[in-house]
């Protein structure tokens, strides 16, 4: 068999270090855990449900792709492999170029402000990362990573309600092994992957890894000379040490990464009405004048994970984490010069999570118990500043300037298990259970200031003239969340499933809120701290999921076909939002408060495709193969009830933010012999239909686009060395991936303040890797 071990470039905001899997097409299946993604003698293996599995024998939706055709593509960052995956949206959000917006199958969150729950979880090496920040995870080292669609409550517990996304690692190889992989390509862009392992006996390995990785920017910050806009520089390391003597393994890794970039600011689609500075030619340029925190964001974290094989039928597992990071981005609202509506920002992530589990690997009978413990803190400080609108415009004086402080604590318990029953060799029935108590606790405080930014970015020239919210307050809440699947395999290629699964997304209250603006909610003639309190708090979220499943392997494993059919029951949706608000009384918004609400109830119904053929093997020479992938996802996503902050029911008028009704990719992989080795000549193309940003239709909808790309890849049979020459967005295409409207519903500035942010232009690169 081929081997093709090619890296993608990049860097990994949390995991380096790995060995590629030798298969260049990748597995696409179902799976409720992590999954394993090889191919031996043209079988699919996977462990989904923590144990060895055919994947076609796994009756739940989950698309595994193999690091090795992630090099291959020369995929360079998380969000690019939504391309290719039906029903998935993972884009870069807003300011920086580390903070993740994910959706899958509808369900996700759009605002990635600390102290929400996202809904769709990241893991990285089974340690779930609790806060969108530093969460867009670069590629290179990857074994694999999964991405798991639908509700994974009872393996993976609150806020995957939507799914969860896994980035795998490998095991460290078993000889001294060094790497280094280059790439240089369009806007200057230049990476260095430097990575190195030895075993130092039969039992124990360490390894590490650095990376260097910087870009161009795709366009200019004019108001700030130097100052690019989408350029990239980070710097990131990792180490790794393993202990394996059979029954006992045991793993320790730790990593870091810094990033540098300027920030992320938006394209004004809207002349300015008050200073009248024109719309740029460009969509990457910009005017933003903010300037008072540096752009940066440092993250590090580590894990530990200890495998003890009790028995032939029993393995004891604990899973450690810690992560911690800090992000200061200036958020330049209005991306011009003068401070219509600037905020600057800090934020601060902390966690640390233990899981303990029990496998069971019985003949008839097998899963898995366990029990997950999670501490985690989010801190938020921003100030909005309105400096040319509030009291003093008419002079040219600063106005006012609200300063927000959110403080938020998460304690989560549960308890899972989740077993696999053989009632014939043909008919298996799964049943799976989770309960979760989670306490959040929050602390959230808003002072307004005149005169300048506030204390929290020195030099400060304002003074404080009001506390306008100073609250407190803490929640439980509880919940049970099942699974069940009944599977039947009319023979050893065909499954046929049904699978119920239940998830929900944590509650809380929003970080940006303030509590003087509760109405009396209780009628008592008081707007008290129970006013407040039921204000500022928003219930978790629930979907109850039902799916029916078939999957076949045909022609000898060349033919891999997978259909699922789902309906999703979603209740109690919570809606983040900002509205304006007017802190003085005089009928002018001078800041803007969050008000986060669950809306109602909505149906998420839809149809996934997928598969991959083998279409020829050796036909032109040893080595080479042609093979196909591709996905389908139809998304019918609808509002029942929406009930707004007038308490009107608006469902007619909302939509699903972030999700289009059609998603499609293909792709072929063509590997011909030339000299002592493979050339692989690589051709994608991803589709995906109308999308709106938020729940009311605006300006900052995108249209239906493609993205078509192309990859030249040479290895030599040696397996030492490779060179590959990468094309992206071929065909130039912009589109809107995310953007701040307070002109359709909320208008908030003098400005007339609607920008966007886009995606990235084409681009060519070339990739070398070198293996001493």
């Amino acid at each position: 068999m081929r081997k093709t071990k090619l890296l993608a470039a990049g860097l990994s905001a949390g995991v380096a270090t790995i060995a590629l899997l030798a298969a260049p097409a990748h597995a696409q299946e179902s799976a409720d855990a992590g999954t394993v993604a090889e191919e031996n003698d043209n079988v699919i293996v996977v462990t989904a449900r923590r144990r060895e599995e055919r994947i076609t024998d796994v009756p739940l939706s989950v698309t595994a792709i193999t690091g090795a055709e992630l090099g291959l593509k020369g995929t360079q960052d998380l969000t690019q492999v939504a391309q290719e995956v039906p029903n998935l949206t993972l884009e870069v959000s807003r300011g920086t170029n580390t903070t993740l917006t994910a959706f899958i199958r509808g369900v996700g969150q759009q605002d990635p402000v600390a102290g929400f729950e996202a809904g769709v979880g990241l893991y990285v090496d089974d340690v779930y990362l609790n806060r969108p920040q530093a969460a867009v995870l670069d590629i290179y080292d990857v074994e694999r990573i999964e991405v798991l669609r639908g509700p994974q409550g009872t393996l993976y517990g609150r806020n995957t309600i939507g799914g969860a996304i896994k980035y795998v690692t490998a095991r460290l190889p078993d000889e001294t092994q060094v790497k280094v992989r280059a790439t240089y390509g369009s806007y200057d862009q230049a990476d260095v992957i430097l990575s190195a392992s030895t075993p130092i006996s039969d039992t124990l390995k360490i390894g590490a890894s650095g990376a260097r990785l910087s870009r161009g920017g795709f366009g200019d910050n004019l108001t700030q000379p130097g100052v690019e806009n989408y350029n990239k520089d980070v710097w990131a390391a990792r180490g790794t040490i393993e202990y394996d003597d059979g029954p006992l393994f045991i793993r320790l890794s730790g990593d870091y990464v810094k990033d540098n970039s300027d920030p992320r600011q938006g394209h004004r689609l809207l002349a300015g009405q008050f200073s009248g500075a024109p719309v740029l030619d460009s969509v990457y340029d910009t005017r933003a004048g903010l300037n008072v925190v540096e752009q940066e964001v440092e993250a590090y974290g580590g894990g530990l994970t200890i495998a003890y094989e009790a028995s032939d039928t029993i393995t004891l597992k604990s899973i450690t984490g810690y992560r911690k990071d800090h992000s200061t981005t200036p958020i330049d609202f209005d991306s011009l010069p003068a401070a219509d509506l600037d905020v600057p920002a800090i934020y601060r992530n902390r966690q640390f999570s233990e899981e303990l589990q029990l496998l069971y690997e019985g003949d008839r009978i097998s899963g898995v118990l366990g029990a997950y413990y999670l501490d985690a803190n989010a801190y938020t400080a921003f100030d909005v500043a309105l400096f040319t609108t509030g009291a003093l415009p008419a002079v040219g004086l600063p106005g006012l300037n609200a300063q927000t402080l959110g403080d938020v604590d998460t304690e989560t318990y549960s308890i899972f298990g989740d077993f696999t029953f053989d009632i014939t060799e043909q008919l298996s029935l799964s049943l799976g259970g989770r309960y979760t108590w989670d306490k959040r606790s929050s602390r959230i405080l808003r002072t307004t200031f005149i005169g300048g930014f506030s204390d929290l970015f020195p030099p400060s020239t304002a003074t404080a003239i009001a506390v306008t919210s100073d609250f407190t307050g803490s929640d439980t809440f509880k919940q049970f969340t099942p699974r069940a699947s009944l599977a039947f395999k009319p023979n050893r290629d065909h499954t046929l499933y049904f699978t119920y699964s239940k998830g929900f997304k944590g509650g809380g209250f929003d970080p940006r809120g303030q509590s003087t603006a509760a109405p009396d909610l209780d009628g008592d003639g008081d707007r008290d701290y129970d006013d407040q309190f039921e204000f500022l708090r928003f219930a978790p979220e629930k979907v109850d999921s039902y799916e029916l499943g078939w999957k076949a392997s045909l022609l000898d494993n060349r033919l891999f076909i997978g259909l699922a059919i789902f309906k999703g029951d979603y209740s109690d949706i919570q809606i983040p939002g900002s509205v304006g608000f007017d802190s003085n009384g005089d009928g002018v918004s001078d800041s803007f408060i969050g008000i986060t609400s669950n809306a109602g109830s909505a149906d998420v119904n839809g149809i996934e495709v997928e598969g991959k053929a083998i279409v020829g093997r050796d036909f032109a020479g040893a080595g080479s193969q042609l093979a196909f992938n591709w996905a389908i996802g139809y998304l019918d996503a609808d509002f029942n009830t929406f009930i707004d902050s007038f308490g009107n029911d608006v469902a007619d008028e909302r939509v699903f933010q972030n999700t289009p009704d059609f998603t499609a990719s293909a792709s072929f992989d063509l590997g011909l012999p030339i000299a002592t080795g493979i050339v692989d000549f690589i051709g994608s193309v991803s589709m995906r239909g109308d999308s709106s940003q938020f729940e009311l239709r605006g300006p900052l909808d995108q249209d239906a686009f493609s993205l078509v790309d192309a990859s030249i890849v040479y290895t030599d049979d040696s397996d030492r060395w490779s060179i590959g020459v990468h094309g992206k967005n071929l065909f130039d295409k912009r589109y809107i991936v995310a953007g701040y409207d307070f002109v359709t519903a909320t208008r908030l500035g003098l400005e007339g303040n609607l920008t966007g942010f886009y995606g990235d232009p084409r681009r060519f690169y070339v990739t070398a890797e070198y293996r001493f």
